[in-house]
């Protein structure tokens, strides 16, 4: 059984395997669990393995590489044209194996450790001003009722709160005051962690060479800067130009984040670009 491309669909527990040989012909159907999984491609000879970029998909690319395999990985939106009849894992893996084998299929660069936990810092910090906008809310919500109107942004709200708890004569009640002293508390609590947040952000900023050389852009910071490193990694996906290459791919399609990395090639474009997003 020679086989020459397989596609994956990926799960928790249970991947779906769909294999062909050098004639496209299907030699392999299989249900593999994730125990399973390193252990039976460790048996196959190296060949093209096409996946969906999704949950994991980057550490499973990473691991097969390891085994000697070839490894792409697309964005599921351009998986689905390939799908055939109703959507299942069985369908899906299919679908992959012919989508991975199309010379005009666009594919993402598989993200390395170092990227990954840059994204990790970049999705925590993100949920966490989540979590403060969810507490400025119901603050600004409740002072509103009592003919208190304060401004949107968080930084108006910071030093109108205790200036409004301290003025005894705007007709607050002495139980409204105290819940929202605790309300104020809970978005100090989460400034200093967005603070702690931001600190290995600018770490990081500071110590690697592409995100350094992206700071040199007008309009582009830490944030940024470390957003795209972790989006783009060596941003060979791009042409000189500052135009995507016909083979790049995003898991999310044009996300703000990958539309940014267009300053890999001109610094005119970054700049227009980083204004829109």
């Amino acid at each position: 059984m020679a086989i020459k491309r397989v596609g994956i669909d990926l799960a928790k527990q249970v991947f779906q395997i769909h294999g062909v040989d050098g004639q496209d012909k299907v030699v392999l159907r299989k249900q593999l669990r994730r125990a399973q999984f390193l252990d039976y491609f460790k048996k196959l000879p190296p060949c093209l393995i096409g996946m969906e970029a999704c949950g994991g998909a980057h550490y499973w690319a990473r691991e097969l590489h390891k085994l000697g395999h070839t490894v792409k990985l697309m964005a599921p939106q351009f998986v689905k044209p390939y799908v055939k009849s109703n959507k299942n894992d069985a369908n899906a893996a299919e679908a992959i194996c012919q989508a991975v084998a199309r010379p005009n299929m666009r594919f993402v660069a598989i993200k390395s450790i170092a990227q990954q936990a840059i994204q990790a810092i970049h999705r925590i910090r993100r949920e966490q001003v989540k979590q403060r906008t969810a507490k400025v809310n119901p603050i600004r919500g409740l002072l509103t009722e009592y003919g208190i109107v304060i401004g949107r942004r968080v930084e108006v709200l910071r030093p109108a709160l205790p200036q409004i708890l301290e003025d005894a004569e705007n007709g607050l009640t002495a139980d409204l005051r105290v819940l929202l002293e605790g309300l104020r508390r809970d978005r100090v609590a989460l400034d200093e962690r967005v603070n702690d947040l931001d600190k290995p952000i600018k770490t990081l900023a500071d110590h690697t060479h592409a995100a350094k050389r992206l700071q040199q852009i007008p309009g582009i910071g830490p944030m940024i800067a470390t957003a795209l490193v972790c989006a783009m990694g060596d941003g060979k996906q791009f042409k000189r130009d500052g135009t995507w290459r016909p083979g790049w791919g995003s898991r999310q399609g044009n996300t703000a984040a990958a539309a940014k990395t267009a300053c890999w090639g001109s610094a005119s474009v970054a700049t227009l670009t980083c204004a829109r997003c």
